[in-house]
């Protein structure tokens, strides 16, 4: 009898934990990019942000946005199968722009929890007055 209660106690423990890990599940190897201190004549910079698709189902982004204009972003536009790696891209544009930053890149999945944030930061030198 204790057998009996002991293996129906595991196959609904079981169960329960892979119902929960059920679907899509991004898993990002850094949320976090700081460029540390350029020049503002150095242009554009990227960062690129990369994750695994930890989940049994494709995962898909739906949407990624910028905290402003001076930040553009590119995706994986593609379903990233289960085990399969993606990556958004956020080139920071420091045109007129001398300073820190901390910019957020917003991005939406499939996902249980759909909403994950990135963010990318710096210091800006500005160009030298010509006189």
């Amino acid at each position: 009898m204790k057998r009996l209660i002991f293996l129906v106690f595991t196959i609904a423990f079981s169960t329960a934990i892979f119902a929960q890990q059920s679907g899509p599940a991004i898993s990002w190897e850094n949320t976090v990019h700081d460029f540390g201190t350029f020049k503002e004549e150095d242009g554009l910079q990227k960062a690129k942000f990369e994750f695994v698709n930890t989940g049994n189902e494709p995962l898909y982004i739906t949407n990624v946005k910028a905290s402003c204009g001076c930040t553009a972003t590119e995706y994986s536009k593609e379903p990233v199968q289960p085990g399969g790696k993606g990556y958004v891209i956020a080139a920071y544009n420091p045109a007129n722009r001398p300073g820190k930053f901390n910019k957020s890149i917003t991005v939406t999945t499939n996902e249980f929890q759909p909403t994950s944030v990135l963010r990318i930061t710096g210091d800006v030198t500005p160009k030298a007055v010509q006189e």
